[in-house]
């Protein structure tokens, strides 16, 4: 007995095989008819790599980042993973309501497909159940701050909804429950409610046979293989590779700097809640729980409906006016708003800042977690960056003065690259520009006439005093040329007594130089009586005078 012989006797599979590819199909094989194939083949691809990231994944607020982050940055092909799982996410959506789109045109929801059709919609809905309960579990800040807009909405919902949010949340704050529950959701719930539908779809869609189109020859009926599979495989084909160009294009998807309660990020969600995200703009206060509610629940209604309103004696859709046009009009709607939102914060400037702040942070974030994260967990991952003190005391006490890497006031010198030779080159020819002392006390001096050599010299011995490897030739030659234009007869250079014309360039941006200029800048060695900025000794600690100093220590270098 052959071993095909020998299988088939005990399992029966290949009367599954014939049940399969044998499937009638009325009017013959269409490229309308791959979209279920396709969001079921989806639906595999988004199992496989959600098993490959479940097997790195962590899920507590110490780890979780710090293991997507290990995913995507060190593990062989792991950014690739992760991409196509989250691409695979917005495919599925995009396929969903092409889907949609086609049954509706076929007139596939009406008797006696109606409970299929209500079973689709469930499967739809379940589809942004899992994109919502997925985007928390990076514990990033994007996904942090997104997820406690949607909970702060289920939270408004009268009677049931605080305590639904406080079911979900696993108590009143966001923390450790939070993250097993909507993980909990996302592996194990979700999937189980999905593969049932999808079983229980699939057998009624068997039962009751494909819908042809309006269109087809009702008499001719083709076997679902070859015809139909092979257009089925084709379209397969065709949506892993765009997700995998996607993903390639891309590198992966972004993840964003830990999250971190204390801080105020600009959420906004993934394309598919745009449109939503930009109805809740038009409805201020109160009235936006009334739309973030009753939005979905009036297009869950009308596609709930549809079967009963559509009354037409025939699937063609110009006799079918009113279900057609409503699901068009949906569907247009959505894209509008989407669309909507998508342009509002591309010609929104403080949008855009704020995504220029998110993108620095998530870089400098994913470049320290290179060196490993604490196990305090992602927050104190700043404790890799030396800087990193000095940079939120800048945040805390100079950006209402000093502009620094696109952030803050301009109202006194800027501190991006602040004493490097080029800052240096730059202030001795304008002196008075806004970058520098333009909009101080601090004025009078005049642009410096040397050009060439003889300014490079002059730059040269200033950034001397700074310590550090130098040209000592070039600086002797600045320090001739700064005594012989008479700057001297403004500024000192012992490094110690005051003069004329602060400040004092002996010693200037030394650690020590510049710890004393925080400390006191009113000191005679500074600027005196032109001084507008305020005194930090007593304020900030000698540890925090140092910070400050290392990181505009670390700007002079560049």
């Amino acid at each position: 007995m052959r071993l095909g012989d020998w299988l088939d006797e005990r399992l029966g599979h290949r009367a599954l095989v014939r049940w399969f590819l044998d499937e009638p199909v009325p009017g013959g094989a269409r490229w309308s008819y791959v979209f279920g194939s396709v969001l079921v083949f989806l639906l595999v691809v988004q199992a496989v790599t959600g098993v490959l990231l479940a097997s790195f994944y962590a899920p507590s607020t110490t780890d979780a980042w710090a293991s997507v982050a290990y995913l995507q940055q060190q593990v062989p092909l792991g950014w690739l993973v992760r991409g196509l799982h989250s691409t695979g996410a917005s495919a599925m959506v995009v396929v969903a309501c092409l889907h949609l789109l086609q049954v509706t045109l076929w007139g596939a929801y009406r008797k006696p497909r109606e409970v299929n059709w209500w079973i689709g919609l469930v499967m739809m809905a379940s589809l942004f159940a899992f994109a919502l309960t997925g985007y928390l579990l990076p514990w990033d800040q994007k996904g942090y701050s997104a997820t406690q807009v949607a909970t702060s909405i289920l939270g408004a919902i009268p009677l049931l909804g605080p305590w639904l949010k406080n079911v979900l949340q696993g108590g009143s704050e966001y923390g450790n429950l939070t993250l097993t529950h909507f993980y909990a959701l996302h592996v194990l719930v979700l999937p189980a409610v999905l593969i049932a539908l999808t079983l229980i779809h699939l057998a009624l869609f068997r039962k009751h046979g494909v819908t042809p189109g309006w269109s087809a020859d009702r008499e001719k009926s083709d076997p679902f293989w070859p015809r139909q599979l092979v257009r089925d495989f084709a379209a397969m084909t065709l949506a892993l590779f765009l997700m995998f160009v996607t993903v390639v294009r891309g590198h992966g998807v972004s993840l964003e700097a830990p999250a971190d309660p204390a801080s105020s990020y600009d959420a906004r969600p993934e394309w598919y809640f745009y449109p939503l995200f930009q109805l809740l703009k038009l409805f201020p206060g109160r009235l936006e729980v009334v739309a973030a509610l009753g939005a979905p629940l009036v297009a869950a209604g009308l596609l709930f409906l549809l079967p009963f309103y559509d009354r037409a004696p025939t699937t063609r859709p110009t006799q079918r006016k009113l279900a057609v046009g409503s699901v068009v009009l949906l569907l247009f709607c959505a894209a509008a708003l989407g669309a909507a939102g998508y342009w509002s914060d591309a010609h929104n400037p403080n949008y855009q800042k704020s995504r220029v702040r998110a993108e620095k942070s998530s870089q400098r974030a994913l470049k320290l977690a290179e060196a490993g994260v604490p196990p305090t967990g992602g927050l104190s991952i700043e404790e890799n960056d030396p800087l990193a003190r000095g940079r939120k005391l800048y945040q805390e006490r100079c950006a209402g003065c000093h502009l620094y890497q696109g952030e803050g006031e301009r109202r006194a010198p800027d501190l991006d690259g602040w004493s490097s030779r080029a800052w240096l080159r730059a202030f001795l020819k304008a002196p008075e520009d806004e970058r520098f002392f333009g909009k101080t006390k601090v004025r009078g001096m005049k642009p410096v006439k040397a050009e060439g050599p003889d300014l490079e010299a002059l730059v040269e011995w200033i950034w001397s005093q700074g310590g550090g490897s130098f040209d000592a030739q070039a600086a002797a030659r600045g320090k001739e040329l700064f005594e012989m234009s008479g700057c001297d007869q403004c500024h000192e250079a012992d490094g110690k007594s005051g003069a004329d014309g602060p400040p004092n360039l002996g010693g200037r941006a030394t650690r020590d130089w510049l710890h004393e200029l925080l400390a006191d800048p009113s000191d005679p060695r500074f600027f005196d009586g032109k001084n507008q900025m305020p005194k930090f000794r007593g304020k900030l600690s000698d540890a925090d005078l140092d910070a400050l100093a290392a990181l505009l220590r670390a700007e002079r270098e560049k």
